[in-house]
């Protein structure tokens, strides 16, 4: 089987999506911006309203895997319900098979267009103000940078702020959810090969792009890593690499692989991680955690170059956390201790989600908190 980065490559090809296409936002325009409103996007790992996932895996982009990447949202789905609310979006066309595979006990369900099921990316970032009301702002997905095409999730942020009754706000940058990594009092981390990378907002310089993040998110202090660019779709996504577990405490990613290409940048991010201050000028206590060494052996797994097996890409939920594994006894278990100290009093659920990593992905991927108000 082809791998689903060449598909997608070929996808975009045919599809004529090679080049991003300009947004016609002129950049000195005014959209989404915090700093005269009071939005902020707040952490994560605080209360949620609700998680919101795609029941969208199709034989399009993931072939015969389609079937095996749907049953593991759903089952992340009814893993998330035991603990808080759920809204799985779906195709009109799959709303009942939808229904059947993850249940209706705390979950329901919105119909519309999508390409894909990486909520994540295309869904905006919510934010909430000091009057108590909830904004979205669109960072108007172009399919990674055009490596896939992307016409009904780039429309899906706007449908989300309908639906959710949250005040639309349109970002004068292209970029993902996945993305960007808060602490909710005014510092983010984030990579600047996602950000500074011509396939999404070309012309624009760091100090730019920094200024609107910092506008659209209420932010005081970005910490820029460097990723890496053209390794995986998403120019590395932050989430991969570094993650709040509060204000001032981090998980990073640090691949012991020599031969990954991520063994040299992990160091770096390190390195950086551990030299920086947040917002309020407190030094980070950085943890770290490293992906498995060994995996199951499956279709998945086997020669299959995009497969991600990144434990840092867990998702906080209301008492809980849900977090991968891989196979490897030791470096799961090291994974369920790390994130039981860190996250004293939340059950640490595990669950095999191979199908989706096979993608390139992982659970934080596919998943979109929504903050309780």
């Amino acid at each position: 089987m082809l791998s689903r980065r060449y598909f997608i490559k070929q996808l975009a090809a045919a599809s004529c999506v090679g080049a991003v296409a300009p947004l016609g936002l002129g950049f000195n325009i005014t959209y989404a911006s915090a700093a005269g409103s009071g939005w902020r996007m707040p952490d994560e790992h605080g209360p949620q309203a609700r998680i919101i996932l795609a029941f969208a895996a199709s034989p399009l982009i993931w072939e015969d895997w389609a079937n095996a990447v749907n049953d593991t949202i759903a089952l992340l789905a009814k893993t998330i319900a035991k603990y808080q609310p759920v809204t799985v979006l779906c195709r009109p066309t799959q709303l009942s098979i939808a229904k059947r595979k993850c249940g209706t006990r705390n979950i329901d369900f919105l119909a519309m267009p999508l390409d894909d099921i990486w909520v994540r990316d295309y869904g905006g970032c919510f934010v909430v103000n000091g009057k108590g009301e909830l904004g979205l702002v669109d960072f108007n997905f172009n399919g990674w940078g055009a490596k896939q095409t992307a016409e009904k999730d780039t429309l899906v942020a706007d449908t989300l702020s309908y639906e959710l009754d949250a005040e639309y706000l349109r970002s004068a940058l292209v970029g993902e959810g996945g993305g960007i990594e808060v602490d909710g009092q005014g510092t983010a981390i984030m990579t600047e090969s996602c950000w500074v990378n011509d396939n999404r907002n070309p012309g624009l310089s760091k100090r730019q792009i920094e200024a609107e993040l910092k506008a659209n998110l209420g932010l005081r202090k970005i910490i820029w890593l460097p990723g890496i660019k053209d390794h995986d779709i998403t120019d590395a996504h932050v989430d991969f690499y570094a993650r709040f577990v509060k204000p001032g405490v981090v998980i990073a990613n640090l691949d012991n692989d020599p031969e990954s290409y991520d063994y040299a940048v992990t160091r770096k991010h390190l390195e950086i991680l551990k030299s920086a201050t947040d917002a309020d000028g407190r030094a980070l206590q950085v943890h770290t955690m490293a992906p498995p060494r060994q995996l199951r052996r499956n279709r998945y797994t086997r020669d299959n170059p995009d497969f991600a097996p990144g434990y840092i890409n867990y998702l906080p939920i209301n008492g809980a956390v849900i977090a991968p594994h891989f196979g490897d006894s030791a470096a799961d278990t090291y994974s369920k201790n790390l994130l039981t100290t860190l996250y004293p009093g939340r059950v640490i659920e595990q669950i095999n989600i191979d199908p989706i990593a096979a993608g390139g992905g992982g659970i934080h991927c596919i998943c979109k908190n929504v903050p309780r108000l």
